[in-house]
């Protein structure tokens, strides 16, 4: 199995590791397809509640492997983003359980882009979000022009991808890019508490929401209400959603499965 990104499973979550830190995470080929494989396993495997995506050493992603476009038998632009990042970003948004990105440094182009896309995004003060496509004469791509400016809305997104400014943690919190933005001594502690307090939630629910959140990028509200009506009424059927009532009549913590 290839070394490019690591793997564990610690109690109900899924730790996925960008694993190419000489160069930053980028990504190349062997990475990208590992990648999609192991979020399949994810979506497949019941004991997985939450995934906890992060990179090694000081980055999380720089997006792109240059090296790899500009190579003689590289792979062109129109096939890293249709077999390496799209089907990604889809995998990402598709499997009905919480995936918690840990924004440990730089994450850019691609790599800032694979973030956003996640549920819930944390960083260290120390790290960066940048737009670098317009750097190099290309387009904000892996869902960077659907998901950033729904975000942190229009202006903000064009000037930004326009520009490549570097992004702070703290100012990416303030904007609403991110979740939330941790002191690098507290970073790891409280990210982890995150994806395991997720992790141990009821998790057919979390899904649920996702999916009513991803409709609702192309709904009216008419058409939301109605997704709703349907998703409530399948979360009513959850065996976690008798056991949160009943614990709350019985004022005590619930004990949820995932079922």
């Amino acid at each position: 199995m290839s070394e490019t990104i690591l793997f564990e499973k610690i109690g109900h979550v899924a730790k996925i590791t960008l694993n190419r830190p000489k160069v930053y995470n980028s990504f190349n080929r062997e990475m990208a397809l590992t990648l999609q494989d192991r979020l399949d396993k994810c979506k497949e495997d019941a004991e997985v509640r939450a995934i906890y995506l992060r990179g090694e050493g000081k980055a999380f992603c720089a997006g792109q492997d240059l090296q790899e476009v500009t190579s003689e038998n590289g792979p062109s632009l129109t096939t890293i983003l249709s077999e390496h990042y799209n089907p990604i970003i889809t995998r990402i948004r598709e499997i009905e359980k919480p995936i918690v990105a840990a924004i440990n440094g730089v994450a850019a182009g691609a790599g800032a882009n694979i973030a956003l896309a996640c549920d819930v995004v944390v960083a260290s003060e120390s790290a960066s979000f940048i737009q670098a496509f317009s750097k190099i004469g290309l387009i904000p791509d892996s869902g960077g022009t659907f998901f950033l400016p729904r975000l942190i809305g229009w202006q903000r997104a064009s000037a930004l991808m326009m520009l490549g400014d570097k992004v702070s943690a703290k100012d990416a919190e303030a904007m609403g890019m991110i979740y939330k933005a941790f002191s690098d001594e507290e970073f790891l502690a409280e990210a982890w508490k995150i994806v395991e307090t997720l992790s141990q939630m009821p998790t057919k629910g979390l899904g649920y929401t996702k999916r009513a959140l991803n409709q609702s990028l192309s709904s009216d509200l008419s058409r939301q209400l109605a997704i709703e009506d349907e998703l409530q009424s399948a979360a009513g059927q959850t065996k976690d959603y008798e056991e949160g009532v009943k614990a709350f009549l019985e004022k005590r913590k619930p004990n949820f499965t995932g079922e």
